[in-house]
Order: C-alpha cells, then structure tokens, then sequence
C-alpha cells in the first residue's frame, strides 16, 4: 500500500513538473530556446553553444542570427542589409570589441536580438544585440584569445584579465591588431559620354598593391556595485604603432602609374556610468563619454598627372545620456534625455587646400510605453531631435520627429503575428556635408555638400512567426520609403565629372519578402540555420530611374560532438541598389571545427575553402553619362586558413546579476577622402 501511495504521489509530481510552464518577458514557452518579444527575440542558448564558444564573437557565430554575418576571424559583425547598423550591448550598453573578445561566456544568462528597436536607441539603429550576464563577486579570470591567419599575415592578439573582490571590479585588456594583405586585384571598365558626344572607355586594373597596418589598443575598467547601484569608469586608448598603408600599382589603357596613402590616428576615450535601482519598479541610468581623435593622412593619386594632398584633423565629441525606467502596471514606462556634441577641425593642403571647422550638436527626448492589453502586445514611443549644424557661412537647426509603434498578437500555440510602424529622420554622415573636393581619378572629383538636409523615412514590417521547442520560423515583409533621400548626382563640366550628394525631389524606397528557418535536427547534436528572401528597389530622381531585383540568403549547420564542434556557414551576399550604385556584397562561406579542453580551446577556420580568388568587393554605376564596373579579389582571403588560441584560467568565481556596462566612443574623424 505505501509503494502504491508512493508511485501515485511520485506520477502526480512529475506530471505537474511536465506541465509548468515557463516565463520569458512577454510571452509563455514550453522548453523552447527562442521566445519572442514585441522588440525581438530573446534567446537562451544551449549548453553546447556556451561550452564550445571562448568569446562572444564565436558565441553570435554560433547562434546564425538574421540578416547578420558574425566573423569571429575578423572580430566583425556585419548587417546583411541596408536598414541600419548594428549595436552590441553587454547588459544593455554597447560594448567594444576587447569586451566581447573577453567576454565569461559561461556567465551568459541569455541574448536579446532586437530587430526591431525602440526610440530609445535613436535613429540609424537596425539591429541590436544585448548580452545579459551575471556579474562576479569574487575570485578572477586571466586569459589570452590569439588569432593568426596561417596563410597570409592577418591578426588580432588580446591579452586580458579581471579581478573581482566583494563590491569592485578591476579589468584590464591589451590588443595587437596587425594586418599585411598583397594580394588584391582590381578590376574597372568604364565608360564615360562627353558633352560633345565623344565617348572616352577606360580600363583600369590593378598590377600589384599592399594594404598594411600596426595598431595596438588599451584598456582600463573599474567597476563598483551591488544589488542597487552600478558605478564604472573605463579608460580606452588606441594608436596606429605604424601608419596605416595602402599602395596600389594602376595600368589605365598602358598607362602605368603608382597611388599611395597613409594615415596614423590616436584616440583616447573616457566613460563615466551610473545605474542607480530606485525601489523595486524604478531605475535612472546615467553616463558620459568623451572622445578625442588625432589623424594625420597623406594620398597621392597619379592618373592624368601627379595629385596629392595632407589631412591634419583633430576631432573632439562628448556623449551624454540620462534614462528613466518605471515598471508600471499595466505597462512599462521608460523615457530619457540625450545630448551629442561634436566638433571637428580638418586642414587639408597640396594639391586639394581647404580648412574644415564643423560643429554639431544633437539633443534628443524621447518617451517610450510597453505592454499588454489581454493577448493583445503593444509598443509605442516618440523620439524628437534637435539637431544644429555649423560650418564657414553654412547652419542649420531644426526639429527631427520619430514616432514608433509596434502591436503583436498570438493566433495560435506558437504562432504570432506582430506589426511595426516608424516614421523617422536620417541625418547625413559629417563627412559627406563638408565642403571639400577630392579628385578620384583623371576624369572624376569627390565634392562634398554642406547643404544637405535631413530626410524623412517611413517603414512598414510585418511578421509571422512559429516557435517550438526544436523549430523556429518566421515569414518577413518589409516596405520601407525615403523621401527626399540623399542620393548621389554626376555634374558633367566640359570632359570631367563631379560627384556628390543631393536631396532635392529624390525617393529611394524598398521592399522585401524573407523566410528564416532555424531546426534542430538532433536536439544537442545537430541544428541547421536556413533563410532567404527577395528585395525590389527603387530608385527616383529627375535625372534618372533605376529598378533591381535580387535575392539574398544563406544557411549554416553546426554539430556538437563532445569536446569537438564542426560548423559551416554559407551566403550569397547582400545584392541591394541605392543611387545609381548597385551594389553586391560579396559571398561568405567558411568550414570551422574547434576543441576545447578545461582551459583551453583551439579552433580552427577555412574561408572562402577551394577558391585561390574570391571576389571582395562589387559594384557598378549606372549614370547616364557614366558606366562603370568595378571588381574586386583577393587572394589573400582565398583559400584563408586562420587558427584561434582562446585561454582562460579562474579561480574562485561566483556570480550574480548586473544590470550595465558602457561603451560610446565616438570613431568617426569626419574626413572626406578618396579611394
């Protein structure tokens, strides 16, 4: 009779364990790795992925994320298409790329993918990813992730470690970045129509050339915190340790001549982060960065006679951003401050003589609710820009509005739809406002325009997804419009050309339908990554009208095999037409196969296997009075085989949650150069 009591009580226990259910955010799954969000998905990954990754770059790789290329050989991460760039956060603030080659994988709660961001992250945002970790509270991790490119001299070494003791933390990194690549070649025929009808072709290629560099990078992080507050201050230096060279040996129709350039640059950085948790609903984040720039660059370029000129550019930028979190009943409200300030001085001289004295400024508010009426998901913010812009006699200030919505409904187990709906501003990079003019070759000049106005974009998204525990699919459409978008323009003045920017009466609109899939074949052994859609473009000014269809896709299969783990990972690219380019991203495909031991983890990476010269670069210009294609290979990339050391060592690590970390140092020196 006991044994009896005993099985009935041991069956009814197990099976009210079978049926519990899970919260993730926003929505219930059973067991499932992905739950969907109304921003995105939040992703759990396996404890394969964890174990088998040494950095936060093999972990993405890892996880096939749509509409990215992740790169752990080159530390990049790259949008496959031209919706926006891409953030990475570490507990919701960006991170460098020293903090994700450092990154405790196995301290990993979850992944964030956010393809659908909110005002908050302001404008020209299209993807983000936000790594939830748990922090240490004692002990400390060293370690050193070396890669090494066997077949050409390519690499990134980084040295770090962290020690953690009761509420502080102390980090620090070193990076050596080293490239030498001889192995390009350059291929362009053009064609160019004279305003006396007389038609000029051109076909430039390259003999031989040199692409090198040398530059190192520090890191200082101290960290104080607990269950309440967040305090960090990071110090980050980098500096070319030999200028950066390029050299290029031309043959333009027998004609040979040599183009030469080089820059060396210097930024130090400072950020300064506060997160305070006011009660059990309330949160204020604050924090500043500031960003210094020194570069100092040299360009010669030789066709149709000898051009040169020096850049002497200070840039000077400081960040600052103020947010208020208050999860309320029914919704969660979050709203925010932030203020950009940038100012850049070029001096150009030689053969192109210009100053460049540029001030900008961009205060930006937004406000921001989310929630859940019933089944029903729901999203809406607003965002508002005041943005100033000063250079010589040319300024400009004016008011920047994007408001945002997004609905999600659940029609079924799994099965859920969602909507979005944005109207936003996008604001030319600096170096394309300036007023300077560089010549590219014997027939064409770079010009710059100061007078280029912010334009509106408008965009639709809508998506259906499927989720269980071993299938994940999701069907995509896309419309995005741009009016008055700044589209470039040829000027034609006796026999030479001028290019620049204009947004007169322009429209550049997009549109595109796209299936993802995501399988487990072998749940813990086997997974395959599927996706691919169709985009239409459209391209409408007074001087021209350009179409283009294409089709972009890829797929990935990764195995686990105890302490071995073999992936390969395929795309053909991102096809797109903007302007009168039309451009083709090259194709990826790479065979990796990595061991891990205790400490240790050796992987090893073919790219582009069984191609001596993969094409790098590919683009076309569809000008009436102009035709050009251009191509490029490498075969440096060819048949590229890269080895990666990843080492760690702890001792007495313990964990538990952090709410931030920081990085917004400002990159961009505002040069305008040629090729």
């Amino acid at each position: 009779m006991k044994r009896l009591l005993f099985l009935c009580l041991l069956a009814t226990t197990l099976q009210a364990e079978a049926q519990q259910e899970v919260e993730l955010g926003e929505v219930t799954v059973k067991g499932a790795k992905t739950a969907e969000r109304t921003e995105g998905k939040r992703i759990y990954p396996t404890r394969q992925q964890l174990e088998s990754a040494a950095n936060g770059y093999m972990l993405l790789s890892r996880l096939t994320l749509p509409q990215l290329r992740v790169d752990p050989v080159m530390h990049t991460i790259t949008p496959l298409s031209n919706l926006g760039g891409v953030q990475v956060r570490i507990n919701d603030i960006a991170a460098s790329q020293e903090d994700l080659m450092a990154l405790d994988v196995k301290a990993v709660r979850h992944i964030e993918y956010i393809d659908n961001p909110g005002v908050r992250y302001g404008e020209g945002t299209a993807y983000v990813i936000n790594i939830v970790v748990k922090r240490a509270t004692d002990g400390y991790v060293a370690g050193a992730d070396l890669t090494n490119t066997l077949t050409t001299v390519n690499g990134t070494e980084n040295l770090f470690t962290k020690y953690n003791r009761g509420n502080s933390e102390l980090g620090i990194s070193y990076t050596l970045d080293y490239q030498n690549f001889k192995g390009t070649e350059l291929d362009e025929r053009a064609r160019y129509q004279m305003e006396d009808g007389d038609i000029v072709t051109i076909h430039r290629r390259q003999l031989e050339g040199q692409d090198k560099r040398l530059a190192h990078k520090a890191q200082l992080t101290y960290n104080l915190s607990d269950s309440t507050y967040v305090l960090q201050a990071k110090l980050s230096g980098r500096r070319d340790i030999s200028p950066h060279r390029q050299y290029t040996r031309m043959d333009a129709d027998g004609t040979v001549y040599d183009d030469h350039s080089s820059s060396r640059s210097a930024s130090p950085a400072i950020d300064l982060y506060f997160h305070r948790r006011l009660g059990s609903s309330q949160s204020l984040t604050a924090n500043a960065v500031g960003t210094y720039i020194k570069t100092d660059s040299y360009a010669e370029y030789n066709e149709g006679g000898r051009y040169d000129y020096t850049i002497d550019g200070r840039t000077a930028s400081l960040y600052a951003e103020a947010i208020y979190e208050n999860q309320l009943k029914p919704f969660n409200l979050s709203g925010g401050l932030r203020y950009y300030q940038k100012y850049i001085h070029n001096e150009y001289a030689g053969s192109t003589e210009a100053v460049n004295d540029i001030r900008s400024s961009d205060v930006y508010l937004f406000t921001q609710l989310k929630g859940q009426l019933g089944h029903l998901g729901y999203m809406a913010g607003l965002g508002a820009s005041n943005y100033y812009y000063r250079q010589a006699d040319h300024r400009y200030r004016f008011w920047l509005f994007r408001p945002k919505f997004t609905l999600t409904y659940p029609l079924a187990v799994g099965l859920r739809l969602k909507y979005d709906f944005e109207v936003s501003q996008h604001v030319s990079q600096i170096a394309l406002v300036n007023d300077v003019s560089i010549k590219q070759n014997a027939l064409e000049t770079l010009v710059g325009n100061p007078d280029i106005r912010p334009n509106r974009v408008t965009s639709h998204d809508l998506r259906l997804t499927y989720s269980n525990p071993r299938l994940t699919a999701e069907l995509q459409g896309y419309y995005r419009m741009n009016a008055h978008c700044n589209m470039e323009q040829y000027r034609r003045e006796g026999r030479h050309f001028y290019k620049t920017q204009t947004n007169a009466d322009n429209e550049c609109s997009f549109f595109f339908i796209q299936g993802y899939n995501q399988w487990d074949i072998i749940p813990e052994r086997l997974s395959a990554t599927l996706y691919g859609g169709l985009f239409r473009f459209f391209n409408f000014t007074d001087d021209y009208r350009h179409t283009y269809t294409s089709f972009n896709g890829g797929i990935s299969l990764e195995a686990y095999l105890g302490r071995w783990t073999l992936t390969a990972y395929a795309d053909n690219g991102w096809h797109f037409m903007e302007g009168e380019h039309r451009g083709h991203q090259p194709a990826a495909w790479t065979l990796a196969a990595s061991y891990q031991t205790k400490h240790l983890t050796l992987s090893l990476y073919a790219q582009h296997p069984f191609s001596a010269h993969p094409l790098s670069h590919q683009t076309e210009v569809l000008n009436r009075h102009i035709y050009k294609e251009v191509s490029m290979r490498s075969s440096d990339q060819g048949n590229m085989l890269t080895l990666t050391l990843s080492w760690h060592i702890t001792s007495g690590r313990k964990y538990r949650p952090i709410h931030r970390t920081i990085n917004h140092q400002d990159q961009d020196a505002g040069i305008l150069q040629g090729r």
